[in-house]
């Protein structure tokens, strides 16, 4: 049992001290990542959506005919 308890310990050390060593981005670059993925996702979803609907109208034409 005791094992488990130092074992425990010792992980969370090594979390915090990993965590000590990343190299975490400034407001800006957060800023600026955040905004990159949005308009990304926005884009694709949008793109996405534009395919989706065109596949579906060509589908309902061939089988009208």
């Amino acid at each position: 049992m005791t094992g488990i308890i130092k074992g425990t310990g010792k992980f969370f050390r090594s979390i915090i001290a990993e965590t000590k060593k990343v190299s975490w981005p400034s407001r800006n670059e957060l800023l600026k990542y955040t905004v990159t993925v949005v308009v990304t996702v926005v884009f694709l979803s949008i793109f996405f959506v534009l395919v989706d609907l065109g596949i579906s109208q060509l589908l309902r034409l061939i089988t009208k005919g």
